[in-house]
């Protein structure tokens, strides 16, 4: 299956945020190169690493709106993933250089979701797309509503 384009262009002037020019959707942005580490014995990086930077993403995310992951752990809360899924288009060799593009899209009362997109910064192919669905927790691993600075976050990010 061929995937839908996707075509960044550098949103208001912050490299960390790009528009969609197929969607219109904005998008944060990171870049991360692989190393000799997350390849396998085919010489391209195992599929099991894509989750890694999935949650490089993630907290690159976080972090950049001034909200730390672990400033959420510390405020009792915890986002275990318990649905996830993605589709893989184009392999990534030892030593590209990815970038990650990540967004918050669905917010219910408990779960919350990310999306991701994954393209080759050289070539600007399109590598994965894919998503992760987390549920709230409390200290004790009770399911609990989503902490109000998270859902700020999913009200205050650009569509």
């Amino acid at each position: 299956m061929r995937p839908k384009p996707f075509q960044p262009e550098i949103f208001n002037n912050d490299s960390h945020y790009v528009r969609d020019l197929t969607t219109g959707l904005i998008w944060h942005r990171c870049e991360y190169r692989t190393l000799y580490a997350d390849t396998d014995r085919s010489e391209v990086v195992y599929h099991a690493n894509y989750l890694r930077y999935f949650e490089f993403g993630r907290t690159s995310l976080m972090r950049d709106v001034a909200y730390a992951y672990k400033e959420i752990e510390e405020s009792g809360f915890v986002y275990p993933i318990i649905d996830l899924g993605i589709n893989f288009f184009q392999p990534l060799y030892y030593d590209d250089l990815m970038y990650i593009y990540t967004r918050p899209t669905n917010l219910e009362r408990v779960r919350l979701q990310f999306d991701y997109v994954i393209t080759h910064a050289g070539k600007g192919h399109l590598v994965c797309i894919g998503f992760t669905k987390h549920c709230a927790l409390n200290s004790s691993g009770t399911p609990v509503a989503v902490d109000p600075k998270t859902v700020h976050l999913w009200k205050t990010f650009p569509v």
